[in-house]
């Protein structure tokens, strides 16, 4: 384990905070309608979500294993296969995304916090060049706002940055970490325009509108993001009692 501490820790996530995944989902959509049909794709996303459910991740290869239980004599699965495993996610990083985790590793370490499988986001992670951006730092947990403690024995920090685009692991991170972390919420993917997340759970510390306006911004920035949240809400507190 890491004992050093670092003064600032840049936590990022990949899906849609560094990385195009609706593009990435919606380029598979259209493959999967051509090599299997509009029938059995439907078959593969109706698989796909409810593990999904279960896993409470994105499983792409694993929704495909099951699809080949129910279809095991189908030629063309070999075909979608090669096609997620040689995906070219390195076209799919948003604008300037590797330039903000290169700004940042100026100030502290950069690591990569995703969740997912064990096979397909590592590949993901590796083959979009995030992995070499971020000097080999990549945690990929199951559920990541559940393994803050690991995260802190890897990587100990006085204060961590955390860009997700997932409302709900920025407030759960907050819950736990408090004041030592600044919560980015950029706003990207579909999850970040969901009327019903946005509704449900507290804006991130500072709001962008795209990845790539974090370089507008430097550590004394982001701690003033951070205070003037944090005065925000507690002026909201006082007013409700």
């Amino acid at each position: 384990m890491n004992t050093n501490l670092h003064p600032v820790v840049f936590l990022f996530d990949v899906d849609n905070t560094l990385l195009d995944n609706d593009r990435v989902t919606a380029d598979l959509k259209r493959h999967l309608e051509r090599e299997v049909g509009p029938d059995r794709a439907q078959q593969y996303w109706a698989i796909f979500e409810q593990l999904r459910a279960e896993l409470g991740y994105a499983d792409y290869l694993g929704a495909l294993q099951r699809y080949r239980t129910a279809n095991p004599h189908d030629p063309r699965l070999l075909i979608v296969s090669r096609f997620l495993v040689n995906y070219p996610f390195a076209n799919r990083l948003f604008p300037n995304a590797l330039d903000v985790v290169e700004r940042a590793q100026q100030w502290g370490p950069a690591v990569i916090l995703s969740d997912g499988d064990v096979v397909f986001q590592p590949r993901k992670v590796e083959r979009s060049g995030l992995l070499e951006a971020v000097a080999g730092n990549a945690l990929i947990y199951v559920h990541k706002e559940q393994e803050l403690e690991d995260v802190e024995q890897r990587f100990p920090a006085e204060h961590y940055v955390l860009v997700d685009d997932k409302l709900r692991i920025l407030a759960a991170v907050k819950q736990s970490w408090g004041a030592r972390v600044t919560t980015v919420f950029p706003k990207q993917g579909h999850y970040a325009h969901d009327p019903k997340i946005l509704a449900a759970y507290p804006p991130g510390d500072l709001q962008i509108e795209r990845i790539g306006d974090l370089l507008a911004y430097d550590p004394p920035a982001l701690l003033a993001a951070n205070r003037a949240a944090r005065e925000k809400r507690l002026t909201g507190e006082s007013r409700t009692k």
